[in-house]
């Protein structure tokens, strides 16, 4: 009996790793025919995809499909002379336990380059991306996590120096068929510890301790080809940017706000909004000290700002909520001008 037992539980374990192998396999091969057919499609669309032979792995607890040497080109004429990325490596899987999630990470220095400009070599402790898989539907919501992102100065040797994030946590969810007023793209953007780049004073210092965004760009986004035909379809259609919720701690500063962006008949930006400011007297001094703004302008801010302040209940620095206007490249508040924008400047179409 106890023989006759053993060989029972015998088989039925051979018969469980029999099984989860074939799964392995499975989820294996769906990994690679998906990454062939991201290849054909994106160099269809003119994309140039050049990597070494993808190494399959990951066995027992997951699919894992190790892509060397990638490079990535194209995108024009939608992004001006396209872009380049490159990173050594790239690794897509999938979890047994969780199939219907595909995870990008990758790893190493990787660089970035828009058009002609310099390279943008940057690395990251983790960085990845979880894309949600439906049977038949193209994925339209990511999720991007980053734990001590580092972007280097084009100029500089050392890829580790420039802008730096302690943390990063994006979602973005696309929606191609919405009509008119409603959100074609969601998105939230969470950052802590934001080390700006060394070389230039920070009129209100070099790190922004945290930063949150809450936002909507309303559709429809226009498919013509051309960075510039796409963005004049989408004003003439009526496209906004709404921020619907921002904060920012910089400093002496503390920034909530919310706001309605557009464009004008010159392609750029205009908009309202309303912004709640705490330490906004340091701010404004420490801007004029480093020329940010002209010591007039930040007198008769400081001036307004203070008659309209009011101190929390719960006892915090005085905090004010005041209006902001975008009109001609000028941000004003309460049509007192504080900083003048520089022109977008677009391709030719």
């Amino acid at each position: 009996m106890g023989r006759k037992l053993l060989l029972g539980l015998l088989a039925l374990t051979i018969l469980v790793i029999a099984g989860h192998t074939l799964l392995w396999r499975w989820t294996e091969r769906r990994l690679e025919e998906g990454y062939t057919s991201w290849v054909a499609a994106r160099r269809m669309q003119g994309w140039s995809i050049d990597a070494a032979t993808p190494v399959p792995g990951g066995w027992p607890l997951e699919a894992r499909l190790t892509v060397p040497k990638m490079v990535v080109k194209g995108g024009a004429p939608d992004i001006p002379d396209g872009l380049t990325w490159s990173t050594d490596r790239v690794d897509l899987s999938i979890s047994l336990l969780h199939p219907r999630q595909l995870t990008i990470s990758s790893d190493g220095l990787q660089r970035l380059r828009f058009s002609d400009f310099p390279d943008i070599p940057y690395t990251a402790d983790r960085l990845h991306a979880d894309i949600p898989l439906d049977p038949g539907v193209p994925p339209h919501t990511a999720d991007i996590s980053a734990v001590n992102l580092r972007a280097g100065m084009p100029a500089g040797p050392d890829s580790s120096s420039g802008l730096g994030v302690g943390e990063l946590r994006i979602h973005g969810e696309i929606k191609p068929a919405a009509p008119a007023g409603e959100a074609a793209l969601e998105f939230t953007l969470k950052a802590t510890t934001i080390t700006l780049p060394p070389g230039r004073t920070w009129p209100l210092g070099p790190t922004i301790a945290g930063l949150t965004v809450d936002g909507a760009l309303n559709g429809p986004v226009p498919k013509s080809r051309g960075l510039t035909t796409r963005a004049t379809g989408w004003r003439d259609g009526g496209g906004t940017l709404e921020i619907q919720g921002m904060h920012m701690d910089w400093g002496p500063m503390g920034l909530s706000a919310t706001a309605t962006i557009a464009l004008d008949d010159q392609l750029q930006p205009m908009g309202t909004g309303t912004a709640k400011l705490s330490g906004y007297a340091e701010s404004l001094d420490a801007l004029a000290a480093n020329n940010a703004v002209t010591k007039r302008a930040a007198l008769a801010a400081k001036a307004v700002l203070s008659l309209l302040a009011h101190a929390p209940d719960d006892g915090g620095p005085p905090e004010v909520e005041v209006p902001l206007t975008l009109q001609d490249r000028t941000l004003s508040v309460r049509q007192i001008p504080l900083s003048r924008l520089p022109m977008l400047d677009w391709p030719a179409p």
